[in-house]
């Protein structure tokens, strides 16, 4: 039997530059955003406010954003996601920075990374390999999708 929409987490979608997306709100709290059109669209006043500033994010305007959030993961996947939230805008750091903050591996950085419910607004593509290497990115598009958010930042200039 499928779920009645009041036991829905209220979740709204948008068209953007890297695809559409879908934004999920359960207790007050943005938990996710995922890739694709949600199948229900039920709006509330955080989940505007969430699509509000990711537009104005896409159109360079927003170089923060300002939003509750409740990213569900480990005690490692959370310390690692907050670490990334300090990431400032056009800027990047790599997997063995933040894991030498955490007492973490690099690997393990990268895998709370690729585990990130919250992609661009807990911004996991500013988190680069070093060199040359861009390092991963979960989203739809891949590492495609990841250089074009840290272009779209400036961070990438080719």
């Amino acid at each position: 039997m499928p779920a009645s929409p009041a036991h829905i987490s209220p979740q709204i979608s948008m068209h953007s530059p890297v695809g559409d997306l879908t934004v999920f709100e359960h207790d007050g709290r943005i938990v996710a955003l995922d890739w694709g059109w949600g199948a229900i669209q039920q709006a509330s006043p955080l989940l505007n406010k969430a699509i509000t500033q990711l537009n104005e994010y896409f159109n360079g305007h927003l170089k923060a954003f300002n939003l509750p959030l409740n990213p569900h993961g480990t005690p490692h996947q959370k310390s690692v996601w907050a670490h990334m939230q300090k990431i400032p805008y056009g800027q990047t750091t790599t997997y063995g920075e933040i894991a030498a903050e955490i007492s973490s591996s690099a690997q393990a950085v990268g895998s709370a990374c690729g585990h990130n419910p919250i992609p661009i607004i807990i911004p996991c593509h500013r988190v680069v390999g070093t060199g040359v290497n861009i390092g991963g990115y979960s989203g739809e598009g891949g590492t495609e999708t990841k250089i074009n958010l840290l272009r779209l930042e400036g961070a990438l200039l080719s």
